[in-house]
């Protein structure tokens, strides 16, 4: 992982990471930990549910896009952590065997106002499934060291 200071990122830029594509039995083991709802951990509860069939946890697709785009390069190791998130959507459902693409948008990179040793970077993060439709969006601030003198 490479630093990436503050002076690393364009507004602009566009980072997409590798697909991943979600097993039945991965969307079942993650729900069972941190979203025990029937449509995300039950295949038959799931199937009588308005969604018709098994589902991701909008968490669960939220995570593993933010862990392909850190390796994709999305932060390094200058990253000092998230204030948050401002806007998380989930727009359509993940089923298993959907292979997700996360893409993110440097949309704002600046110095801090109070702190000049930061900076702050604002990033649009979206998530595509192999059809090219948009799953999941989400903005976040990350804040980023600036470069050492």
């Amino acid at each position: 992982m490479n630093p990436r200071y503050l002076e690393d990122y364009t507004v602009g830029e566009l980072l997409r990471a590798p697909g991943f594509t979600l097993t039945e039995s991965e969307i079942i083991h993650f729900a069972l930990l941190y979203d025990p709802q029937p449509f995300h951990t039950d295949v038959l509860a799931a199937q009588e549910s308005i969604y018709g069939g098994l589902i991701a946890s909008g968490w669960h697709v939220a995570v593993l896009a933010f862990r392909m785009l850190i390796q994709a390069g999305i932060v390094g190791t200058a990253s000092l952590g998230s204030p948050g998130i401002e806007q998380l959507r989930w727009l359509i459902p993940v089923r298993p065997g959907d292979t997700l693409y996360p893409c993110a948008k440097i949309v704002e990179a600046r110095p801090s106002r109070s702190k000049p040793d930061r900076g702050v970077v604002k990033v649009e993060w979206w998530v595509e499934n192999q059809r090219k439709e948009v799953v999941t969006t989400l903005v976040s601030t990350q804040l980023v060291r600036r470069r050492p003198a």
